[in-house]
C-alpha cells in the first residue's frame, strides 16, 4: 500500500522536501518502470506502532501521462478541494504500468462505476 502522487518534473524536488518533513526519510530516487512512460521517485517511513513501511510516490507527468494530468478532477473534502486523478485517468495509468495487482484494479474500477465492491 502507498500513495501515488502525479507531479509534473518541475515539482518533484520541492515534493521530496515537503515529504521529508513528514518523516519519508528513506527515498530510492528514480524508478523507471517504463522509460519516458511511468517514471517515479519513492519516498518511506517505517510505522512508528506496527514497523510496516509506508511509501510515498511521486510519478512524474511524462508525455504519456500529460493527458491524465489535463483530465484532473476536484473533489470536495474537509479542507476544500483537491485535485485527483480521474476514474479513466487512473485506469490508463494502470494500463501502462499492467502489473498483476494493476489489472485486478481494473477490472474493479471498470466494473464498479461506484469504486464498491
Amino acid at each position: 500500500m502507498d500513495v501515488d502522487l502525479l507531479l509534473p518534473n518541475d515539482q518533484i524536488d520541492r515534493a521530496k522536501e515537503v515529504v521529508r518533513g513528514l518523516g519519508y526519510t528513506i527515498e530510492a530516487g528514480l524508478m523507471v518502470i517504463r522509460p519516458d512512460v511511468v517514471e517515479m521517485h519513492r519516498m518511506s517511513k517505517a510505522d512508528e506502532e506496527t514497523g510496516d513501511l509506508l511509501s510515498i510516490d511521486l510519478l512524474v507527468v511524462t508525455r504519456e501521462l500529460a493527458s491524465v494530468w489535463q483530465g484532473r478532477e476536484r473533489i470536495g473534502w474537509e479542507h476544500g478541494e483537491l485535485p485527483v486523478v480521474s476514474r479513466a485517468g487512473l485506469i490508463q495509468m494502470k494500463r501502462l504500468r499492467g502489473n498483476g495487482q494493476d489489472l485486478d484494479d481494473i477490472r474493479n474500477l471498470e466494473g464498479d462505476p461506484d469504486g464498491e465492491d
